[in-house]
């Protein structure tokens, strides 16, 4: 069971669900409404796919890429970074600066997998 992490001085955040599609979810309603519809929509395609292939697979990677959205969500901070960095990656034409900004974006995935409980490869 997770406790609530600490976001800056004397901040804390919620504490990071378990990683099934329900705790996820509810997680979402409270982090980012606005994600839901997107949640939903996955989800609905990773059980299809997996009634289909007969694999678990497309349910684990859709549970992983979801924790570590709620990872990164725990965090607005965080998360705001990592969607200027982004914005910043996508208009940049200096190879150095993409650079600065990829080892960037991946420190921020690397804590959030890490607090996701699960390896880039498989939660991105």
């Amino acid at each position: 069971m997770s406790t609530a992490a600490q976001s800056g001085p004397g901040e804390s955040v919620a504490p990071q669900p378990a990683s099934t599609p329900e705790d996820l979810r509810a997680a979402l309603a409270q982090l980012a409404p606005d994600a839901l519809p997107t949640f939903d929509a996955e989800r609905s395609l990773a059980l299809q796919q997996a009634r289909e292939w007969v694999s678990a697979a497309p349910m684990r990677r859709f549970v992983g890429q979801w924790a570590v959205y709620v990872a990164l969500e725990r965090h607005p901070e965080r998360a705001a970074g990592l969607r200027s960095l982004e914005s910043r990656a996508a208009t940049t034409e200096s190879l150095e600066e993409a650079r600065t900004i990829a080892a960037e974006i991946g420190r921020i995935l690397d804590m959030a997998c890490a607090e996701a409980g699960v390896g880039r490869a498989e939660g991105m």
